[in-house]
């Protein structure tokens, strides 16, 4: 069985009614409701949707069981995870963070350069995180250009480096 994916993390309580801010890490941010019951990453705990709206930039949800603000504001923090078997199938070129994580980072030349450590998003697109066996990791975009394959089966990703990487000067005009 996959590990759970996490789908969402709770924020602030928000009211006086047991709701909370939810933000979500779903294509669709309202899909988050259509997985089943959310569960913490131990399995532990679960929460089940009972009511879900938009809001500015996040969702405010309230779960079942959870009715005053004191409740909700214990929940800050929390992330939600769903069985990987929940979530759909991607498209051809889209893949889940969590299927990238671990994988083996090779040159074109099959050089090995490190394993995918985390996939960010800090505004201006997707950035792929390499660690090396040794020294500091590295912060790639995640693009067709520096990631022209992404072998799952495999195991691996293939990496061109930027030339800035490799030690060149940019040229500047």
């Amino acid at each position: 069985m996959a590990a759970p994916v996490c789908v969402a993390r709770i924020g602030a309580a928000h009211g006086v009614r047991g709701a909370v801010k939810l933000w979500t890490f779903t294509e669709d941010p309202l899909a988050v409701q259509s997985y089943g019951p959310l569960m913490t990453k131990d399995g532990v705990r679960q929460f089940e949707i009972a009511n879900l709206r938009a809001a500015k930039d996040h969702l405010v949800a309230t779960f079942k069981g959870i009715a005053s603000r004191n409740d909700a504001e214990k929940l800050n923090g929390i992330e939600l995870y769903v069985p990987r078997e929940k979530l759909p199938d991607t498209d051809d070129g889209e893949y889940y963070h969590t299927d990238l994580i671990g994988l083996a980072a090779v040159t074109a030349a099959d050089e090995p350069l490190g394993r995918v450590v985390a996939i960010h998003n800090f505004g201006a697109g997707d950035i792929i995180e390499i660690a090396p066996a040794k020294g500091a990791t590295m912060l790639l975009p995640f693009s067709n250009a520096v990631v022209p394959t992404v072998d799952i089966a495999g195991g691996r990703v293939v990496i061109e480096l930027p030339q800035e990487i490799e030690g060149e000067e940019p040229t500047l005009t």
